[in-house]
C-alpha cells in the first residue's frame, strides 16, 4: 500500500524514489510466530529472492515493476500459486523466465538480508516494513488504505515529513479497523 501511496506522491510532489528490497520473511527469521503466518513467511523467501535476483541481473529499474507485478497478483488478486506467479510477472515485466529458479535457491539470500538490514537499520529493530527515508530521516510506514489519490497523497507526504523533521519524535500509531483496500 505505501508503494500505491509513493507512486501517488511522485505524480504530485518533487520525488524521486529508490526502491529497495526488504522483507517480512527476513525481519520475522526465527522469531515465535503464529503456524499459519509461519508459514507465509516461509512461502515468502521465494517471490523476494526473485525480486532480489532480477535487480542483481538487470538492475534497480525492475525492483518496482516486479514487485508490483508480483504484488498485485497476490494481494488483490488472491493469487495462491506464487510460483506461476512468480513466473506470470517475470513475464509481464519483460524478464528471463530463468530468474524463477531463484525462488527455491538461497544464492541470493546474502544480497537480500543485507538491502533489508540497510532498511532496518535505519529505523531500528523494533518496527517492521515498510521504510521510507529521506534527508537522513527514515520511519516505519506510513500504513494506510485505501491508497490516498493526488493531493490527498501529497497532503500525507508533507506531513509526514513535518513530523519527521522534529527532533525527537517517535511514534503515531492507532489500531487497524480493516485490512488492505486495493482500488
Amino acid at each position: 500500500m505505501t508503494s500505491r501511496w509513493m507512486d501517488e506522491v511522485q505524480a504530485v510532489r518533487d520525488v524521486t524514489v529508490r526502491w529497495h528490497v526488504m522483507s517480512l520473511a527476513v525481519l520475522n527469521e526465527g522469531r515465535d510466530l503464529p503456524e499459519e503466518y509461519r508459514d507465509m513467511m516461509t512461502r515468502a523467501w521465494g517471490p523476494v529472492r526473485v525480486v532480489v535476483a532480477a535487480q542483481q541481473a538487470h538492475g534497480d529499474e525492475v525492483v518496482k515493476r516486479l514487485y508490483d507485478a508480483i504484488g498485485t497478483r497476490i494481494h488483490p488478486g488472491g493469487r495462491k500459486d506464487w510460483d506461476a506467479v512468480v513466473v506470470e510477472a517475470l513475464e509481464e515485466v519483460g524478464l528471463p523466465a530463468s530468474l524463477a529458479d531463484a525462488a527455491g535457491s538461497n544464492d541470493h539470500d546474502e544480497a537480500l538480508k543485507q538491502s533489508h538490514a540497510e532498511g532496518i537499520g535505519l529505523v531500528g529493530e523494533d518496527v517492521g516494513t515498510p521504510v521510507v527515508a529521506f534527508d537522513g530521516v527514515a520511519f516505519f510506514g506510513p500504513v494506510v488504505t485505501p491508497t490516498p489519490r493526488g493531493e490527498a497523497a501529497g497532503r500525507l507526504w508533507d506531513g509526514t515529513l513535518l513530523v519527521a523533521a522534529t527532533p525527537g519524535f517517535y511514534e503515531l500509531k492507532r489500531s487497524r479497523s480493516q485490512g488492505p483496500v486495493f482500488d
